[in-house]
């Protein structure tokens, strides 16, 4: 479980860190897009009141700490879930898993949406949807969790 919550607090505050300095201290939110190294990465500014794709979005109170339970229940479920694991690739997922889910989390409770600003184009497709690194986080555990947990094959 160190591992875990070791990996998560990484996420968590490399996903902060890149929050302050490109929202805040770049002033994202009012300049609305930098140009990085366009069109592979441009940074633009979305404020995400849903889940991944602005799905469920509601600007409603009530949406905004549905979402913050929702996702706080998921980590606690997966912390649960991971109390005896011992393999380190699941333990690294869930980290991930987690770490990402309570930056989203802080998001919430001090912007009342997600603070997304990572724009990525390549060879003519034009992206229109913003991501940051607590999304590149979950989508990795997710996928960690499913490839390194089961039950373990012997031969």
């Amino acid at each position: 479980m160190k591992r875990l919550f070791a990996v998560a607090a990484v996420v968590f505050g490399l996903d902060q860190i890149t929050k302050v300095l490109v929202v805040q201290i770049l002033n994202l939110r009012e300049a609305l897009v930098i140009d990085v190294l366009p069109p592979f990465l441009v940074f633009q500014m979305a404020w995400n009141r849903g889940v991944n794709f602005g799905l469920l979005a509601g600007d409603g109170d009530l949406t905004r700490w549905l979402l913050i339970a929702v996702a706080l229940a998921i980590s606690g479920w997966v912390l649960w879930w991971m109390r005896r694991e011992t393999r380190a690739l699941a333990l690294i997922s869930a980290g991930l898993l987690v770490g990402g889910a309570v930056g989203n989390v802080v998001d919430r409770v001090i912007y009342g949406a997600v603070a997304d600003f990572l724009n990525m184009s390549c060879c003519g497709f034009q992206n229109p949807y913003s991501f940051n690194v607590a999304d590149i986080s979950i989508f990795l555990g997710a996928v960690g969790l499913i490839l390194f947990t089961g039950e373990e094959k012997t031969p």
